[in-house]
């Protein structure tokens, strides 16, 4: 079977987005598409990819998806990852080459969402891997981020990277 480049992005990205491990599996191979070939909204399947699903995103990944594509906002799947609070498949990410160092268009890093957003077990894998000193546009970094989140612990947490 055939499809347009248009019809191929759409089928790869809307089963991703569902979560349709399979459905995935059979587009990449069966159709010969490329895991960054875009919808009509020019997005990946990476990035509108139903983010608790890891074995979507390890599919994609070791067919050659870009782990750090970013959209016009510079949000790449690590930034979406640490904002929903999916470990494993920010684990993923990173395990296939992501950068957790990569700053979307208001300077934010992944870890300033995951603490603002209260997953501390994001905040915990991503503190060792992240440059803590980085600040977004307003200046802030990641303590200034979790001092203002009220959260409790995750100074502490943060702390215990910085000194160790």
């Amino acid at each position: 079977m055939v499809l347009s480049q248009m019809d191929a992005g759409k089928a790869l990205t809307a089963a991703a987005a569902k979560g349709k491990t399979s459905e995935v599996q059979r587009i990449l191979e069966e159709c010969r598409v490329h895991p960054d070939t875009l919808n009509e909204f020019n997005r990946t399947a990476l990035q509108v990819m139903m983010m608790g699903n890891s074995k979507v995103a390890s599919l994609l990944l070791e067919k050659g998806a870009d782990p750090n594509v970013q959209d016009k906002h510079g949000i790449a799947p690590v930034h979406d990852a640490a904002r929903t609070g999916f470990l494993d498949t920010l684990q993923v990410l990173v395990e296939y080459g992501a950068s957790v160092n990569i700053p979307d268009q208001s300077g934010a890093l992944p870890i300033h969402i995951a603490i603002r957003e209260g997953h501390r077990d994001v905040v915990e894998f991503l503190a060792p891997r992240s440059d803590l000193k980085h600040a977004n546009i307003s200046g802030q970094t990641a303590i200034d981020v979790a001092r203002a989140s009220c959260v409790p612990d995750m100074i502490d947490l943060l702390f215990a990277h910085i000194h160790s």
